[in-house]
């Protein structure tokens, strides 16, 4: 029972520690954006979050059995993983691949979808307690 009621909560977790650490990237773009031969990195937020919640849901039981392993379906490992090297749109004499606008409308689609997710969170944070209350 009370797996069910934070299953998804579980999700929303995971898709928030992922949008947070795809702004960490993303601005970290931002900030290396004059630096000469910084190669900018992104996240597959997809693929991700499908790896970070998979062994939530009864995927493959894998076992970290030293204690220097990555621990499976962390969210660690998920953004390892998926990280990405971004495609440079145009080249530059410093060899730098930070496209400023695609960083900027990366950075607030993150931000909306960030707060998405913790308007879901918080939705059902209310919905829980509003049960539990007996919606009085």
């Amino acid at each position: 029972m009370l797996n069910k009621l934070t299953s998804t909560l579980d999700f929303h977790g995971q898709a928030l520690s992922l949008r947070s650490e795809r702004q960490r990237l993303i601005a970290s773009n931002i900030a290396n954006a004059d630096t000469p031969n910084y190669v900018a990195r992104d996240l597959d937020f997809a693929s991700a979050l499908k790896q970070a919640t998979g062994a939530q849901q009864g995927g493959a039981a894998l076992k970290a059995t030293q204690q220097g392993h990555i621990a499976l379906g962390s969210t660690e490992s998920a953004v390892q993983s998926n990280l990405l090297y971004a495609t440079p749109s145009q080249t530059n004499l410093d060899r730098n691949t930070v496209d400023m606008d695609r960083e900027r409308a990366n950075f607030a689609d993150n931000s909306v979808r960030y707060e998405a997710t913790l308007r879901f969170i918080n939705g059902n944070v209310r919905t829980m307690l509003d049960a539990i209350r007996g919606g009085q």
